[in-house]
């Protein structure tokens, strides 16, 4: 997908907040800062799912994580209260560091407001452009953290966060999960979870 300059020095900017993270990951024998390496797999999973996604919808997939880090899930009650409240936190405190970094590249207010749109999940399996980020988030979830999610939980809680991912992914995202390179383990995990 051809990057306008702005969209490279947007990318640039997001990508260097996350290299701040103090969390890291290993993938492939290299170690990644955990939130860089989510956005990288965020808009390679884009380009994949929608290669003529909006230049807004590429900014967000990029960003959708920015220093999660600052706000851990431990700074909330370790109840379903507290993990809404946390998500709610993080939609607001993403999209003000998402809005500063996009008003310093120069990006217009209409661009900014959709980002901010984009990045608080609004109007889900209505708005296509949500809809197409969530289908990506599933995707990314479900190919690179689903299997160490699973390795860690009973089953029960497993398929229960499996069908509440299914039901958030339109049509054409269930395709592409179904097409991901998923072990053996994981897609009887998935198969088990939609027949059910």
């Amino acid at each position: 997908m051809p990057m306008s300059g702005k969209l490279q020095t947007a990318f640039q900017h997001f990508d260097a907040a996350n290299q701040q993270d103090p969390n890291s990951e290993i993938f492939q024998g290299k170690t990644y800062p955990k939130e860089l390496l989510y956005a990288l797999r965020m808009t390679e999973q884009l380009n994949t799912f929608a290669p003529n996604a909006s230049e807004a919808l590429q900014l967000t997939a990029r960003c959708q994580h920015i220093c999660r880090w600052e706000i851990p899930r431990d700074s909330f009650e370790m109840n379903r209260e507290g993990y809404l409240r946390w998500r709610q936190e993080l939609k607001k405190f993403h999209a003000d560091k998402a809005e500063s970094i996009l008003e310093k590249v120069g990006y217009s207010e209409e661009t900014i407001k959709k980002v901010r749109f984009l990045l608080e999940k609004k109007q889900l399996k209505k708005n296509e452009d949500t809809q197409t980020l969530e289908d990506v988030i599933c995707l990314v979830f479900l190919a690179y953290y689903f299997e160490p999610f699973a390795n860690k939980h009973p089953e029960e809680k497993t398929i229960d966060i499996l069908q509440k991912t299914w039901r958030k992914m339109s049509e054409k995202g269930h395709k592409a999960a179904l097409q991901l390179p998923l072990s053996k383990n994981a897609l009887e995990l998935v198969t088990k979870a939609i027949s059910n």
